[in-house]
């Protein structure tokens, strides 16, 4: 039985060198609730397809990696409730017991690089943790964007992190971090944090040229597109900052630790916001897709 399996559309535009642009599941599974996450979901796969480009989205489904889903496959990953959440080192376990899972970002890059895709949306990157120097709690995908060679697309990572940090291990990594329109690296929810990004980018066509490089060199390593969230979409910076203070002082009064930390934050925030962090995750996620699809015509430009 095939390990990977590569939707039609999916395949023949991958064959014709159109752009495609991979999309996480993990979003769907782990982030919204049903049925908003299916149709969600859907709304993303449209949001590719207006600009230009094919979606495919990232997943596994009875032990098969599927790099795009049919819609029976994206309701089961949406309603399930045996999806596991799957990074790169949950993948070839799933996988042999014929599982169902979702895909992390840094899985969901791993299996679009393996398909020959080059351009991945989604909305925060994970990072270095907020007192990672005592727990070492860093998330996979650095780790796995250090060696596969995709665009991720985001509106930088998760603003409960560690940001500094995160920017200095992606150094560490030899990973190129292009900020997208802006000179300061973004901070998910807001379009700004305190820290500049090395790179600038004020196309599409630049991007292409940069992963164009990166290929001759030979050099495998992805590439981080940070790309801020416009002005008239970011949530409110006093909003924010007490909502996540809350959420840090809040995981501490439960006694919540390592890897539980950052699903905590992000879900106290989400409940205590009454929804206003999920509308500018989703839309997060769309200028996100925009960004991506018009990086994806680029390379296929090029080709």
């Amino acid at each position: 039985m095939a390990t990977i399996r590569v939707k039609t559309d999916v395949a023949d535009a991958l064959h014709a060198g159109s752009p495609v642009v991979a999309l996480e599941s993990t979003i769907i599974s782990h982030g919204l609730p049903h049925p908003d996450n299916y149709e969600a979901a859907k709304r993303f796969e449209a949001l590719v397809r207006g600009y230009g480009a094919t979606p495919a989205t990232i997943a596994v489904i009875d032990g098969v990696a599927r790099i795009g889903l049919e819609d029976k496959e994206l309701e089961l990953i949406a309603s399930s409730e045996d999806v596991e959440k799957l990074s790169v080192r949950d993948l070839p376990i799933v996988m042999a017991r014929s599982g169902h899972g979702a895909t992390t970002v840094a899985a969901t890059a791993f299996l679009a690089a393996k398909a020959g895709i080059s351009v991945f949306a989604t909305g925060g990157l994970g990072g270095v943790h907020q007192g990672a120097s005592t727990s070492f709690d860093e998330s996979a995908d650095l780790g796995t964007l250090a060696h596969t060679p995709v665009a991720v697309v985001s509106a930088g990572v998760k603003s409960v992190l560690d940001i500094q940090a995160t920017l200095e291990r992606l150094e560490t990594l030899s990973v190129p971090v292009l900020g997208y329109g802006t000179d300061v690296f973004p901070r998910f929810w807001l379009p700004r944090s305190d820290f500049p990004v090395d790179h600038r980018v004020d196309s599409a066509e630049e991007v292409a040229a940069v992963l164009a490089s990166l290929r001759e060199l030979g050099l495998d390593s992805g590439v981080l597109v940070a790309n801020p969230i416009p002005e008239d979409k970011a949530w409110s910076v006093d909003d924010h900052d007490r909502l996540v203070d809350l959420a840090f002082a809040a995981a501490n009064q439960e006694g919540i630790r390592g890897k539980d930390v950052t699903p905590f934050l992000l879900d106290y925030i989400q409940r205590e916001s009454g929804g206003d962090s999920l509308r500018v995750n989703l839309d997060v996620v769309a200028h996100n897709i925009q960004v991506a699809a018009g990086i994806a015509r680029a390379v296929s430009e090029r080709a």
